[in-house]
């Protein structure tokens, strides 16, 4: 019986998007994540006869067949890119992307990674990293002595010092766009790494290029939307329910054809 293994992908379909669903809400409060949705396809058809197949020798054309289908699986999880929400902190290191782009940073590996978790802190030898401690690319180096550090919308980081009027630039933080940003490979830790999905990063300076702007002072929050999550969780539960009776019902069919004499 057929129905058995359709409506078990149709239940392992819906635990995906629970799952895929959970991880969203697990993320509300996450600075810069992106929801993620579950995509899925139907799986191949048995063709027990196929559209336009000649029926009688009179040259009479079916015209629809008869395709019976086997099941639903997973295409993608991808994810939903949009600009989360500014929120001001007033903190000099946290800068928010408002618009398209991602911060690059560089892993102990050596690995090139991108984030949008614009959260930067300073490193014992005074250099701005992320959270993780991560060396934002290029290196900037914060003197011990800055009384201040300012971050203008196109990314060119100044110092100031008790002993001077005006601010000393201390380098540029630049942004890294993507083709297709949704081919992003995630790495965990709000970061993401290059894939030949995502095509290769175009570094350039924030504001041009299609890229966005920097805003200090300003941390972007998870573009979680909880009302769409939740309405979504009780679509996916329902439908995990109603395979789980089609299952329930081909049983007792089964049962009821083993019991005839």
């Amino acid at each position: 019986m057929r129905a058995l293994k359709i409506a078990a992908t149709g239940m392992s379909a819906q635990q995906m998007r629970v799952e895929t669903i959970a991880n969203n809400l697990a993320n509300m409060n996450t600075t810069g994540y992106s929801p993620r949705r579950a995509e899925f396809s139907d799986l191949h058809y048995q063709q027990v006869s196929r559209p336009g197949t000649i029926s009688a020798s009179d040259g009479t054309v079916l015209p629809t067949g008869i395709q019976l289908g086997l099941g639903v699986r997973p295409t993608a999880v991808s994810v939903q890119l949009g600009q989360g929400s500014l929120t001001a902190t007033g903190n000099d290191l946290d800068v928010a992307i408002d618009g398209r782009g991602y911060l690059e940073v560089t892993l102990p590996s050596g690995r090139t990674a991108y984030t949008r978790d614009g959260g930067l802190k300073r490193s014992g030898e005074g250099l701005i990293v992320t959270s993780d401690g991560f060396a934002v690319s290029p290196e900037i180096t914060i003197p011990s002595d800055a009384r201040s550090i300012s971050i203008n919308a196109s990314g060119e980081v100044f110092a100031y010092f008790d002993d001077a009027t005006g601010g000393q630039q201390l380098g540029q933080i630049d942004l890294a766009g993507f083709t297709n940003a949704k081919g992003l490979e995630a790495l965990g830790g709000n970061l993401f790494g290059e894939t030949e999905a995502s095509g290769p990063s175009l570094l350039s300076t924030p504001g041009l290029d299609g890229l966005g702007t920097l805003r200090q002072g300003y941390l972007e929050a998870s573009s979680v939307d909880s009302v769409r999550e939740i309405t979504e969780l009780i679509e996916a539960q329902r439908g995990y329910e109603m395979n789980a009776k089609v299952i329930s019902a081909a049983d007792q069919m089964m049962a009821a054809t083993t019991q005839v004499r």
